[in-house]
């Protein structure tokens, strides 16, 4: 039999509705697909309820099943579904909820603590009239955001296209024309490198005599590491004066100039404290701008971890998610570290422009090109090495900066009205809060003398689930006599001239849905029958064949 399975992860916490379903047969369902659901039930997600994963079923779907991971809030008669729905959308039935999650990798609640939540309830047609209000006010600041959020996709667009048009050269297209640069980037490369290379051999061969180790020969000079070359395997075509470079090859001579944060103990968030140096963390890296998200360390912290350390105009790298990498430039913030995920890199700014470098990070073709180098199924991430192999694209000095006053003229307007939107956004999301409060304060549709009264309602419903708690409880068959109504697959497959799938042999002969195992391997043993037996007549012709294909499936 197939099932309608609603899980978390179908529920768009932004609209609260149901954005995708699966379908499932008896023997391959998820363990956690054992509540039966119908038409007009509250979906609560029990785990992390601060991501209000909350959703109605608006309409009739084929045996809904929910996970177990739902608080299933069935209204009563008399209540309204939508009243109930929208009641658990508020503040008032989320934030104690919050304080009561427990469990460290998946706080959650219990479904009794969603149901012990007090709600408000008013007699019948009020809830039917504020639902009625509700609706209206509510349908219109969706179409509000909904434009405002098309504002901010078109918007996104355009950003994209102009990092694009940056990092291929189409930007600075008619300013090559003009000018002709002092050394081509595959020049600058090289002269970037080569002094590197010199700084290194001057300071290697300063460490040696200081410790008494003067050299004999050049030997020494092959412990250099030279950085991680960029592939230009299937990389397009660039510009005339233009080469690939590594982020590697870009970085600062100096230690550390590209290092990703500490992982494990060093740093937890049983660490953080009220004050104290920074840690620059994933929430903090926006597309080309630093988000003031603040997380502090002590001094003391900040010491043992000093190696770790970000300097105002580093770009901090965030290797976790997709796309990645992002990007950003750390402004004056004092003293501060990044944290696991996130990469700290110093540009060799003689040579570089740091925002061209940022730029190019967080332009489209870059990030098309790692992804096939993402791993990871649950946290799709990008390692230290990989980030350092990414290819940009090097224009000639003066040509990087031509390109970085454009893409700022272009994203400085375009940032302006992405803020405006967000406040937007934001703004709607608490006025719907603010609507729903009112809503459930009495103060959006008018009460009624007239109406029955809610205590009478109450009092119906404790009634209700009174008597119906009285009723005999269905006794459950016993299994040995499921044993005896299961008929052998054999007579089953007698009645079928054509093969069938395995669902439906499983299902006609009457097995169980924890009996799979065993439906095989009575399958198996036909095998044995089938060879003895040759098929004289149109109705068995199709048992051979029902069971190799039957087998196939299992095999495969």
């Amino acid at each position: 039999m197939e099932f309608t399975y609603f899980d978390i992860g179908g529920i768009d916490n932004e609209t609260n509705h149901i954005v995708e379903t699966k379908t499932v047969t008896g023997w391959n369902a998820p363990s956690r697909a054992r509540q039966a659901v119908r038409k007009n039930d509250v979906l609560f997600s029990t785990v992390r309820t601060y991501l209000r994963k909350i959703a109605r079923i608006e309409r009739d779907y084929p045996n809904p099943v929910a996970s177990t991971g739902f608080a299933v809030i069935r209204p009563a008669e008399g209540v309204s579904s939508e009243f109930l729905f929208y009641q658990v959308l508020t503040e008032n039935f989320l934030q104690p909820l919050h304080i009561l999650q427990s469990g460290s990798s998946y706080p959650a609640v219990r479904d009794y603590n969603v149901f012990a939540q007090p709600i408000l309830l008013p007699p019948t047609r009020e809830q039917e009239r504020i639902v009625t209000k509700l609706n209206a006010a509510l349908s219109r600041m969706a179409n509000a955001e909904k434009v405002a959020q098309r504002a901010y996709e078109r918007l996104q667009r355009y950003r994209a296209a102009a990092l694009r048009a940056a990092v291929t050269g189409a930007l600075s297209r008619d300013w090559r024309k003009t000018h002709k640069p002092s050394k081509t980037g595959g020049q600058l490369l090289q002269h970037l490198l080569k002094i590197r290379r010199a700084r290194w051999e001057k300071a290697e061969l300063e460490r040696l005599r200081e410790a008494g180790k003067t050299p004999k020969d050049d030997k020494w000079k092959s412990l250099y590491r030279a950085p991680i070359k960029a592939d230009t395997t299937n990389l397009p075509k660039l510009p005339k004066d233009w080469t690939w470079a590594s982020v590697d090859q870009v970085a600062a001579h100096e230690p550390r100039s590209i290092t990703d944060g500490p992982f494990g103990s060093n740093l937890k968030s049983s660490h953080y404290t009220n004050s104290g140096p920074r840690v620059i963390r994933l929430q903090n890296i926006g597309d080309g701008f630093f988000i003031d998200e603040k997380a502090h360390i002590s001094r003391k912290h900040y010491d043992l971890l000093r190696e770790y350390a970000v300097h105002e105009g580093d770009l901090v790298i965030r290797a976790l998610g997709i796309p990645a990498p992002r990007a950003c430039k750390i402004p004056v913030i004092g003293p501060a570290i990044v944290k696991a995920d996130c990469i700290r890199l110093k540009v060799a700014s003689e040579f570089i422009v740091t925002d061209y470098v940022m730029s190019t990070l967080n332009s489209p073709p870059t990030q098309h090109r790692t992804e096939l180098k993402i791993h990871g199924v649950g946290r799709p991430r990008l390692n230290l090495g990989e980030v350092k192999a990414i290819a940009i694209p090097l224009p000639p000095l003066a040509e990087q900066r031509q390109i970085v006053r454009k893409v700022e003229r272009r994203l400085t307007a375009a940032n302006r009205l992405a803020t405006t939107l967000d406040r937007q956004l934001d703004r709607a999301r608490a006025m719907r809060q603010s609507l729903l409060c009112e809503a459930f304060a009495g103060k959006l549709a008018p009460q009624n003398a007239n109406d029955e009264s809610a205590s009478v309602l109450l009092d119906r419903i404790c009634a209700a689930r009174e008597a119906e708690a009285k009723k005999p409880k269905v006794k459950r068959m016993p299994k040995s006599k499921l044993k005896t109504i299961r008929r052998p697959l054999l007579d089953v497959l007698r009645g079928h001239t054509k093969p069938i799938p395995p669902e439906q042999l499983f299902r006609e002969a009457g097995f169980q849905p924890a009996e799979a195992d065993v439906f095989y391997r009575e399958l198996a043993s036909l095998r044995k029958i089938l060879r003895e037996t040759k098929p004289s007549t149109s109705e068995t012709k199709a048992w051979p064949h029902n069971v190799q294909v039957l087998l196939k499936l299992k095999q495969s």
